[in-house]
């Protein structure tokens, strides 16, 4: 649940901040009006998603235990590249975001149709951003939360973002969003990386993948990864008690270079430099 909660959170005030941008920048050139469009989008935007999530979970109710497993293991490796990109794009982008849709809204107004112009960049802004959640869900859904648990945490992390994009978007310094970012983007991070090895060992167990050493350890006598403290560790650190080789070496590999990625100096990052 606490995964489920932040990923929504996260995805929830991204999307928030966009819609506010593109709203605030409507007002202030005196454009109010066009927020219809905007709405519009959105709107459409949330059902393709919810319509998306129903179809992929009817269709995973209907397969056959390996052809699950496979589907859990793609669609959990898909998860995990996706987190990926979201964390180090919003941290390397963050600042030249608002610039950016002020720039997408003027296109939009130029062309012949500035209101489907509008709907269609919100479409998919908030699209990208429902996509994203809908995956990540079906990820934590494949490591064993509980239906109560993603539906609390989701009502719960969308809840609260919609709140945090409301008072920020009427100037509120209700939160820090620079901090949340870095600091849930460290978090994150480590939830990619359960992901990806969780993912890889779906496609193991499918037989789609190789196993090559099957257990490098097996510590579940000590602290088992289905129970007490080794649940939490799982959901949060995406700990396994008896992991194979190639999902250690695959955590290890993805974990240091989002890591560095992530916490790079300025300096070392080329679009920021180039873009001073």
């Amino acid at each position: 649940m606490l995964q489920v909660f932040l990923i929504t959170l996260r995805e929830g005030i991204e999307a928030a901040l966009i819609i506010g941008i593109v709203l605030a920048y409507l007002s202030r050139t005196g454009r109010i009006a066009e927020a219809r469009a905007v709405w519009a989008g959105v709107a459409a935007a949330l059902l393709a998603c919810v319509g998306i999530g129903a179809a992929i979970h009817a269709t995973l109710g209907g397969l056959e235990k390996n052809a699950e497993r496979l589907f859990e293991g793609v669609s959990t490796l898909l998860a995990a590249g996706l987190l990926s990109w979201m964390v180090v794009w919003m941290h390397r982008h963050a600042r030249h975001l608002s610039e950016h849709l002020k720039a997408q809204v003027e296109q939009a107004s130029e062309s012949g149709r500035p209101g489907l112009g509008l709907a269609l960049l919100c479409f998919v802004a908030v699209g990208r951003e429902g996509l994203e959640t809908v995956l990540f869900l079906f990820g934590f859904a494949g490591q064993g939360v509980s239906a109560s648990e993603l539906t609390m945490g989701t009502i719960a992390g969308l809840g609260l973002a919609v709140v945090i994009g409301v008072l920020i978007n009427r100037g509120s310094k209700v939160l820090d969003i620079q901090r949340f970012f870095r600091y849930s983007g460290i978090l994150l991070i480590f939830f990619g990386a359960g992901l990806l090895a969780y993912g890889i060992h779906e496609l193991q167990d499918a037989g789609a993948f190789p196993v090559v050493v099957k257990e490098v350890w097996n510590i579940n006598h000590i602290l088992n990864d289905k129970a007490g403290v080794g649940v939490f560790l799982k959901a949060l650190l995406g700990y396994n008690g008896n992991p194979s080789l190639i999902e250690v070496v695959a955590y290890l590999t993805y974990l240091v270079t989002s890591l560095y990625l992530f916490l790079a100096p300025a300096k070392a990052q080329p679009e920021a430099v180039a873009s001073r």
